[in-house]
Protein backbone atom coordinates (compact mmCIF):
# COMPACT_ATOMS: atom_id res chain seq x y z
CA UNK A 1 0.00 0.00 0.00
CA UNK A 2 1.36 3.29 -0.73
CA UNK A 3 2.86 5.29 2.05
CA UNK A 4 2.32 9.13 1.96
CA UNK A 5 3.49 11.72 4.83
CA UNK A 6 1.98 14.86 5.45
CA UNK A 7 4.45 17.23 7.18
CA UNK A 8 2.39 20.66 8.22
CA UNK A 9 2.33 23.06 10.90
CA UNK A 10 -1.06 22.99 11.01
CA UNK A 11 -3.29 19.93 12.76
CA UNK A 12 -6.32 20.70 11.15
CA UNK A 13 -4.33 20.47 7.66
CA UNK A 14 -2.84 17.23 8.61
CA UNK A 15 -6.70 15.69 9.68
CA UNK A 16 -8.25 16.95 6.86
CA UNK A 17 -5.29 15.61 4.41
CA UNK A 18 -5.04 12.11 5.95
CA UNK A 19 -8.78 11.68 6.67
CA UNK A 20 -9.01 12.06 2.30
CA UNK A 21 -5.75 9.92 1.52
CA UNK A 22 -7.01 7.31 3.86
CA UNK A 23 -10.46 7.20 2.19
CA UNK A 24 -8.74 7.12 -1.25
CA UNK A 25 -6.79 3.85 -0.19
CA UNK A 26 -3.63 5.68 1.26
CA UNK A 27 -1.59 4.46 4.13
CA UNK A 28 -0.72 8.24 6.21
CA UNK A 29 2.14 9.16 8.33
CA UNK A 30 2.45 12.43 10.08
CA UNK A 31 4.72 15.22 11.09
CA UNK A 32 4.27 18.76 12.55
CA UNK A 33 7.25 19.90 11.68
CA UNK A 34 10.61 19.59 10.01
CA UNK A 35 12.28 17.51 12.77
CA UNK A 36 9.95 15.50 12.80
CA UNK A 37 10.10 14.67 9.23
CA UNK A 38 13.89 14.31 9.30
CA UNK A 39 13.41 11.72 12.17
CA UNK A 40 10.42 9.81 9.78
CA UNK A 41 13.14 9.86 6.73
CA UNK A 42 15.99 8.77 8.86
CA UNK A 43 13.71 5.43 9.74
CA UNK A 44 12.16 4.69 6.64
CA UNK A 45 11.19 6.06 2.99
CA UNK A 46 7.65 7.09 2.25
CA UNK A 47 6.01 6.98 -1.44
CA UNK A 48 5.83 10.32 -1.20
CA UNK A 49 5.30 13.73 0.45
CA UNK A 50 3.55 16.56 0.85
CA UNK A 51 5.66 19.43 2.60
CA UNK A 52 4.95 22.68 3.78
CA UNK A 53 6.77 25.73 2.82
CA UNK A 54 6.29 27.59 5.77
CA UNK A 55 7.00 26.17 9.08
CA UNK A 56 7.85 27.15 12.49
CA UNK A 57 11.34 25.31 12.61
CA UNK A 58 12.64 24.54 9.57
CA UNK A 59 11.35 25.79 6.57
CA UNK A 60 10.30 23.13 3.82
CA UNK A 61 12.61 23.81 1.33
CA UNK A 62 15.56 23.73 3.60
CA UNK A 63 14.52 20.35 4.85
CA UNK A 64 14.49 19.60 0.87
CA UNK A 65 17.74 21.43 0.83
CA UNK A 66 18.92 18.46 3.48
CA UNK A 67 17.67 15.84 2.20
CA UNK A 68 18.88 16.54 -1.37
CA UNK A 69 22.59 17.13 0.13
CA UNK A 70 22.32 13.60 2.12
CA UNK A 71 20.56 11.72 -0.54
CA UNK A 72 17.26 10.41 0.93
CA UNK A 73 15.50 12.74 -1.89
CA UNK A 74 14.42 9.69 -3.78
CA UNK A 75 11.29 10.04 -3.36
CA UNK A 76 8.61 12.27 -5.06
CA UNK A 77 7.91 15.52 -2.84
CA UNK A 78 5.04 18.13 -3.56
CA UNK A 79 5.56 21.57 -2.02
CA UNK A 80 2.51 23.20 -0.18
CA UNK A 81 1.92 26.71 0.10
CA UNK A 82 -0.34 29.34 0.34
CA UNK A 83 2.12 32.56 0.59
CA UNK A 84 5.09 30.63 -1.49
CA UNK A 85 6.40 33.27 -4.36
CA UNK A 86 6.95 31.69 -7.98
CA UNK A 87 10.64 32.13 -7.18
CA UNK A 88 9.93 29.91 -3.88
CA UNK A 89 8.25 27.26 -6.19
CA UNK A 90 11.02 27.39 -8.68
CA UNK A 91 13.57 26.87 -6.18
CA UNK A 92 11.98 24.07 -4.81
CA UNK A 93 11.77 22.31 -8.25
CA UNK A 94 15.10 22.80 -8.70
CA UNK A 95 16.52 21.15 -5.80
CA UNK A 96 14.02 18.12 -6.52
CA UNK A 97 10.32 18.62 -5.90
CA UNK A 98 8.18 17.18 -8.72
CA UNK A 99 5.64 20.25 -8.03
CA UNK A 100 4.03 22.82 -6.19
CA UNK A 101 0.61 22.82 -4.86
CA UNK A 102 -1.21 26.25 -3.24
CA UNK A 103 -2.98 25.81 -0.48
CA UNK A 104 -6.31 26.08 0.06
CA UNK A 105 -5.70 22.48 -2.18
CA UNK A 106 -8.74 21.20 -4.05
CA UNK A 107 -9.43 17.31 -3.25
CA UNK A 108 -9.32 16.82 -7.07
CA UNK A 109 -6.22 18.73 -7.85
CA UNK A 110 -4.37 16.98 -4.92
CA UNK A 111 -5.38 13.32 -5.76
CA UNK A 112 -4.70 14.07 -9.58
CA UNK A 113 -1.13 15.48 -8.30
CA UNK A 114 -0.09 12.62 -6.18
CA UNK A 115 -1.32 10.29 -8.98
CA UNK A 116 1.25 11.57 -11.36
CA UNK A 117 3.76 11.87 -9.43
CA UNK A 118 3.67 8.51 -8.35
CA UNK A 119 4.11 7.10 -12.16
CA UNK A 120 6.78 9.70 -12.96
CA UNK A 121 10.51 8.56 -12.73
CA UNK A 122 12.64 10.95 -10.66
CA UNK A 123 15.70 12.05 -11.57
CA UNK A 124 18.18 12.37 -8.83
CA UNK A 125 20.37 15.66 -9.46
CA UNK A 126 23.93 16.07 -8.32
CA UNK A 127 24.71 19.73 -7.94
CA UNK A 128 28.07 19.64 -9.72
CA UNK A 129 27.12 17.69 -12.47
CA UNK A 130 24.01 20.16 -12.64
CA UNK A 131 26.03 23.25 -12.73
CA UNK A 132 28.13 21.86 -15.95
CA UNK A 133 25.01 20.88 -17.54
CA UNK A 134 23.66 24.69 -17.24
CA UNK A 135 26.82 26.09 -18.73
CA UNK A 136 26.80 23.94 -21.39
CA UNK A 137 22.92 24.56 -22.43
CA UNK A 138 23.95 28.51 -22.45
CA UNK A 139 26.74 27.88 -24.29
CA UNK A 140 24.22 26.31 -26.98
CA UNK A 141 21.82 28.98 -27.02
CA UNK A 142 21.49 30.51 -30.13
CA UNK A 143 21.71 34.23 -28.99
CA UNK A 144 22.87 35.15 -32.74
CA UNK A 145 19.31 33.69 -34.26
CA UNK A 146 16.92 36.32 -35.22
CA UNK A 147 14.23 35.95 -31.77
CA UNK A 148 11.19 33.97 -33.85
CA UNK A 149 13.86 31.09 -34.55
CA UNK A 150 15.41 31.21 -31.09
CA UNK A 151 12.31 30.54 -30.07
CA UNK A 152 11.47 27.93 -32.06
CA UNK A 153 14.36 26.06 -30.89
CA UNK A 154 13.70 26.66 -27.27
CA UNK A 155 10.28 25.28 -27.28
CA UNK A 156 11.65 22.52 -29.43
CA UNK A 157 14.28 21.34 -26.70
CA UNK A 158 11.81 22.60 -23.84
CA UNK A 159 9.02 19.77 -25.74
CA UNK A 160 11.78 17.46 -26.47
CA UNK A 161 13.01 17.61 -22.56
CA UNK A 162 9.89 16.69 -20.60
CA UNK A 163 8.41 13.95 -24.09
CA UNK A 164 11.65 12.35 -22.58
CA UNK A 165 10.86 12.51 -18.79
CA UNK A 166 7.46 11.50 -19.39
CA UNK A 167 8.36 8.89 -21.70
CA UNK A 168 6.52 9.97 -24.10
CA UNK A 169 3.06 10.41 -22.48
CA UNK A 170 1.19 12.66 -24.52
CA UNK A 171 -1.32 12.79 -21.05
CA UNK A 172 1.68 13.50 -18.37
CA UNK A 173 3.23 16.02 -20.89
CA UNK A 174 0.19 17.91 -21.10
CA UNK A 175 0.27 17.60 -17.14
CA UNK A 176 3.28 19.05 -16.77
CA UNK A 177 3.06 21.35 -19.73
CA UNK A 178 -0.12 22.86 -18.70
CA UNK A 179 -1.17 22.43 -22.52
CA UNK A 180 -4.25 20.89 -23.76
CA UNK A 181 -3.21 17.69 -26.26
CA UNK A 182 -4.53 19.52 -29.26
CA UNK A 183 -2.24 22.18 -28.54
CA UNK A 184 0.70 19.66 -28.16
CA UNK A 185 0.10 18.21 -31.20
CA UNK A 186 -0.29 21.30 -33.30
CA UNK A 187 3.22 22.84 -31.83
CA UNK A 188 4.74 19.11 -32.56
CA UNK A 189 3.64 19.49 -36.20
CA UNK A 190 5.14 23.02 -36.24
CA UNK A 191 8.16 22.36 -34.67
CA UNK A 192 8.86 19.13 -36.39
CA UNK A 193 8.94 16.58 -33.32
CA UNK A 194 8.22 13.17 -34.07
CA UNK A 195 6.61 11.14 -30.92
CA UNK A 196 5.54 7.50 -31.32
CA UNK A 197 3.51 6.31 -34.02
CA UNK A 198 0.41 6.90 -32.20
CA UNK A 199 1.29 10.12 -31.73
CA UNK A 200 1.98 10.50 -35.18
CA UNK A 201 -1.13 9.59 -36.63
CA UNK A 202 -2.69 12.03 -34.18
CA UNK A 203 -0.48 14.94 -35.17
CA UNK A 204 -2.05 13.65 -39.43
CA UNK A 205 -5.28 14.10 -37.55
CA UNK A 206 -4.74 17.40 -35.78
Amino acid sequence: MTTVLVVDDETGIRELLTEILNDEGYTVDSAENAAQARQYRQKQRPDLVLLDIWMPDIDGITLLKEWHTSKLLDMPVLMMSGHATIETALEATRIGAVGYLEKPISMAKLLKSIEVSLITPLKLIDSDLDKKEEELKLQDMPFDMPLREARDWFEKKYFEHHLNKTQGSMTRLAQVTGLERTHLYRKFKQLGIQGSKKDRINFNNN
